[in-house]
């Protein structure tokens, strides 16, 4: 409690709330946590970079936006034993802020549960 009697009194009775909102925040991630396995972003980053070699690198190429969150739910086509199916689209840099947005390329990859290993891309090629 020493630390407490140094702080400035703004800061002292901020502490309980930051440390509440710190808590409520780790709860948060704990239930997200339970709902996808910790090797799902994993996987969602390798597959992201395979369709990034695949279509000329990052000044060429650029996926859709949802392979660059968290846990990419929005590309994840399916969950499986053996692993994680992602589909996206990407198109060349600033493909997504055009109004419409137009992508070019569509891309499905195949990673293994654990993250680790790319299994399969069994499409890379022109929107379907």
């Amino acid at each position: 409690m020493a630390e407490m009697k140094s702080m400035p009194t703004g800061l002292k009775a901020a502490a309980p709330l930051a440390i509440a909102i710190f808590m409520v925040g780790l709860a948060d991630l704990s239930h997200a946590q339970d709902s996808l396995p910790l090797s799902q972003p994993k996987a969602a980053n390798l597959a992201r970079m395979r369709a990034e070699a695949l279509n000329g690198g990052l000044s060429a190429y650029r996926a859709d936006q949802c392979m660059y969150a968290i846990v990419a739910k929005g590309c994840l086509v399916s969950t499986t034993n053996e692993g994680f199916l992602f589909r996206f689209r990407g198109g060349s840099p600033g493909w997504q802020q055009l109004t419409p947005a137009k992508p070019t390329i569509e891309t499905e990859v195949f990673v293994s549960r654990d993250g680790d290993r790319i299994l399969a891309v069994p499409y890379n090629g022109p929107v379907r």
